[in-house]
């Protein structure tokens, strides 16, 4: 069986504001066939290029492409030589802030969901911005400031559209907006992808589809030549018992009916009162953070793998092992 690259990040021993939740980016490597995992990278932002106090460390959406990982942290752009994992080059610059996904462009730059400035920033691998876009359509500086470090503020929260995940279809660009449910083309004016219902993640292009997840465990598929849904799963029904998933986010296509699904929980925290009385704080009750495998056409659970024994409580991307193009 396939060995899968899962992307995320190390939950702190408290439960904070959701800005300061994560101590480190994680990427372990899982076997499903035998729920083993190995440890491939801890890592933690150097102070420079985090808020003074209490910052959120975690690795973000990645991609995997020509023998390297394309990962960010809140506030900086790494790029690894794999299977070695070896850091090739890293990037920051003041205007990151809360950054979601990266993914390399044909042209050889970087296409980043910089999702605290409700922005899709084109950069050079030399850091040099090339293309700036507010996924709402308006002037990206608007409503920030280009001489303040980005970087240094805890959260830029309310988002007004929380962009989280950059994909191409042909030669245009295109980007999830979260809070508006919907994905918008960036290279022409008013093309949109509307999804509708709940607050979506990932952008996944496969063939002649799109998967899109929802936050409460659902699967959406689009059909890319004309742009409409064609395909609502949800996940809640497929899986036993019923219990809430977690927060969904991150889909690896096996092929167009079987997909690899991240679910994120807040881990639990127990606390005993001076009396003995035992209360928690976090996501009680739900499922731990894991992987899941499902058979979309046949409505059916295939396996799933918990990676809470190995220090990882968020997931923010999958990838195969052997994955190499975008």
């Amino acid at each position: 069986m396939e060995k899968y690259y899962i992307i995320g990040a190390q939950q702190k021993n408290q439960i904070f504001k959701d800005w300061e939740m994560y101590q480190k980016g994680l990427i372990i490597k899982v076997s499903p066939e035998n729920k083993s995992a190995v440890k491939c990278v801890e890592y933690t932002s150097p102070p420079e290029v985090c808020p003074k106090e209490n910052p959120s460390i975690s690795f973000t959406a990645g991609t995997m492409c020509d023998n390297h990982l394309y990962v960010g942290t809140q506030t900086e752009v790494l790029i690894y030589s794999l299977p070695q994992f070896q850091i090739v080059n890293s990037l920051s610059i003041p205007s990151f802030n809360d950054i979601h996904h990266v993914r390399p462009s044909a042209e050889g730059n970087l296409l980043i969901a910089n999702t605290g400035l409700d922005m899709v920033i084109e950069l050079s691998l030399k850091g040099q911005v090339v293309k700036e876009w507010n996924v709402l359509g308006d002037n990206p500086w608007t409503k920030f400031s280009r001489t303040t470090d980005y970087r240094k503020v805890p959260t830029t929260k309310p988002h007004q559209s929380h962009p989280n995940f950059v994909f191409k279809i042909g030669r245009d660009i295109w980007a999830t907006r979260c809070l508006q449910k919907d994905a918008v083309c960036l290279t022409k004016a008013n093309k949109t992808i509307n999804i509708g219902r709940q607050l979506i993640h990932d952008g996944v292009v496969f063939g002649n589809s799109i998967y899109f997840t929802q936050v409460d465990g659902h699967v959406v598929v689009v059909d890319i030549r004309n742009l409409q849904v064609k395909n609502r799963y949800n996940l809640n029904l497929m899986t036993s018992p019923k219990i809430p998933l977690g927060w969904c986010r991150g889909i690896k296509i096996i092929n167009q009916d079987r997909v690899i699904v991240g679910f994120t929980r807040i881990r639990p925290i127990k606390k005993v009162g001076v009396d003995g009385t035992i209360s928690w704080e976090g996501q009680y009750g739900i499922l731990p953070t894991r992987i899941a495998c499902y058979d979309l056409n046949k409505g059916k659970l295939l396996w799933e793998q918990q990676v809470e024994e190995h220090d990882m409580n968020a997931i923010y991307s999958i990838h195969s092992e052997n994955e190499g193009g975008l």
